[in-house]
């Protein structure tokens, strides 16, 4: 298994631009989370030319919805929420600045352009690992949009958050390139 890198959250487009697909990242700093229900009030926000609740400009935004914590702990747990559920809201907070996205499964062909016109990135998390997940949450607080619970906008302060490159800055998708080297793997061993 390759080593994992270790990035800072918020980073810059340099950052974001020698990250390679299939690498694997321990992310800490900063983050932001959010579902279905803010990235509505981000693009309406936006639509009407106004500011967001936090500049999430070079910022990453985790898809989740955490649950309730338990005694001692910041957060419950807090898996990747599947990012095609926002791909309609994505291409327009890449364009505001957005740096980086983490959820699991694919993305939208949109969605993969504005990654690369934006120099983002796209990192994996996985899925069903929410309880572990939660645990390099070191710090949870609601900073936003209070009335929607779990969907709220969420910051963390997160340490050694595991993740994997799964689109980068130059458009390359492991959800195609993985399967891809499957079945030539496969084809070579008959």
């Amino acid at each position: 298994m390759d080593e994992c890198i270790r990035i800072r959250s918020p980073f810059d487009a340099a950052t974001a631009g020698v990250l390679q697909t299939g690498q694997q990242v321990l992310l800490s700093g900063v983050i932001f989370g959010a579902r279905d229900q803010a990235h509505r009030r981000f693009a309406e926000a936006l639509a009407r030319g106004r500011d967001l609740p936090v500049d999430l400009r070079g910022q990453i935004i985790y898809y989740v919805g955490p649950t309730p914590a338990p005694p001692g702990r910041a957060i419950g747990a807090a898996g990747p929420t599947t990012g095609g559920r926002m791909d309609t809201f994505t291409p327009q907070l890449l364009a505001y600045g957005l740096r980086g996205i983490i959820a699991k499964g694919n993305r939208s062909p949109e969605v993969i352009a504005a990654i690369v016109q934006n120099g983002a990135v796209y990192l994996a998390a996985t899925g069903g690992a929410g309880a572990l997940l939660s645990r390099c949450i070191k710090e949870a607080q609601v900073v936003a949009y209070q009335d929607l619970g779990t969907e709220a906008l969420w910051r963390f302060v997160i340490e050694d958050f595991p993740a994997i490159v799964a689109i980068d800055s130059r458009g390359r998708n492991l959800y195609q390139i993985g399967p891809a080297g499957y079945r030539q793997s496969h084809a070579n061993s008959r």
